[in-house]
């Protein structure tokens, strides 16, 4: 983390200090039903808090067009403070008379949460004027939103030019696990690939090449590359129009000595839906009206053999159909074994993007991987080499 600043960097003692954080959580009839956002930010908030700063909390939340009571903060605030066990005053705006008032009354430990940013123009324009109005309210300016720094948003990048910017705690924990697995990795590092389409991990797929030594590709994108090396798919998901693409892929990882792993077996159905009567058949016998749904098992020995001899592993995306039973059963399997060898001490184990949580969470082991990203785009950016704003402002310079 020597380049970029963090918490270590910095007195908060008696700072107003505006910490960006990413409460855009599911809310359902005022409740929030995953918290796992607030929970990672807590660190932060606390120490802080715990150290004499003032702790002036700005989010977005949802995508609205102005403002608009049913996109309030009001009820996420309620659940920030539950989670950190202290109080947590709400402010019904984030710029103006009102915002500036409740800045003015904090003591040093005071935690506050003002509203929504979207409600005003200004934030996803960047809007120096708005930016200008956040950064009246602060002395510095701590990100601990990389689910959010993908954004060149006024709250998300522009505070960082005009106020001394630091990494908070949850920022930095994401940045330290992606060197881990890209930057400077234990040797041999998998990456495993998988979801719907190509067609949005073409950057993904290009950048990973050069930095794993094995790609494992699942999902209905494998199926372009099996019809790619001439196999027939079925009624199986697939993107005729990138077939070629996905045949330089392979050229290009045979180029560059890497190796492309992609199912052998699979398990096929006639119909998309949980438990339609399905087959475990060899990955050149898809029978016309199937549709491939899943790996089979030689496939899933295969990959977990392919883990077993790595030391590194970034994940992004599911095997199957892993909303529905039987075709959970590849991302299953492979998750146990990548969590086995993970707290065996055998394997650096990231993952991220938001099906690939979803999945591990139902598989039961997004806690015993090294590192569960709960940040979807910017998670994707990052592995695909491209520059976030909300990380490059934080950059020693």
């Amino acid at each position: 983390m020597a380049a970029f600043r963090t918490l270590d960097n910095v007195d908060v003692k008696g700072k107003r200090v505006l910490v960006r954080v990413d409460l855009n959580v599911p809310v359902e009839n005022g409740v929030v039903t995953d918290a796992t956002r607030i929970e990672r930010a807590a660190n932060a908030m606390t120490e802080i808090a715990d150290k004499g700063g003032k702790v002036i909390l700005l989010s977005h939340f949802g995508r609205p067009k102005g403002y608009d009571p049913k996109e309030s903060l009001k009820p996420v605030c309620a659940e920030v403070s539950r989670i950190i066990k202290r109080p947590v005053r709400f402010v019904d705006d984030c710029i103006g008379e009102k915002a500036e008032k409740a800045v003015a009354e904090m003591k040093p430990g005071d935690i506050i949460c003002l509203e929504n940013t979207r409600f005003h123009s200004g934030e996803e324009k960047n809007d120096p004027a708005f930016v200008a109005q956040l950064a009246k309210l602060g002395d510095i300016w701590v990100n601990d939103a990389f689910s959010a720094a993908h954004r060149a948003h006024a709250s998300t990048a522009g505070l960082g030019k005009v106020l001394p910017a630091y990494a908070g705690r949850s920022l930095q924990a994401e940045l330290e696990a992606f060197a881990k697995v890209l930057d400077s990795p234990q040797r041999p590092v998998a990456a495993i690939v998988g979801g719907a389409k190509i067609s949005t991990k073409l950057d993904l797929l290009g950048h990973l090449l050069q930095k794993v030594d094995v790609l494992i590709i699942g999902g209905a994108m494998a199926n372009t590359f099996l019809l790619a090396q001439g196999r027939k798919v079925g009624k199986s998901l697939v993107e005729q129009d990138l077939v070629k693409t996905a045949g330089k892929i392979m050229n290009d990882a045979i180029a560059a000595k890497r190796e492309i792993v992609l199912p052998v077996d699979v398990v096929v159905a006639q119909k998309f839906e949980a438990h339609a009567p399905s087959r475990v058949v060899d990955a050149n016998d898809v029978g016309a009206n199937e549709m491939i749904l899943d790996i089979g098992p030689r496939s899933i020995e295969y990959a977990v053999s392919v883990l077993a001899r790595s030391k590194t592993l970034v994940w992004n995306g599911p095997f199957g159909a892993f909303e529905m039973e039987p075709f959970d059963n590849g991302t299953i399997e492979v998750a146990e074994a990548a969590a086995e060898l993970t707290q065996a001490g055998k394997l650096v184990s990231v993952a991220g993007g938001g099906d690939t949580v979803a999945a591990l969470n139902a598989a039961g082991v997004t806690d015993r991987l090294t590192y569960v990203s709960t940040a979807g785009g910017a998670f994707l950016e990052w592995l695909e080499g491209k520059a976030l704003p909300g990380v490059e402002v934080l950059r020693v310079k």
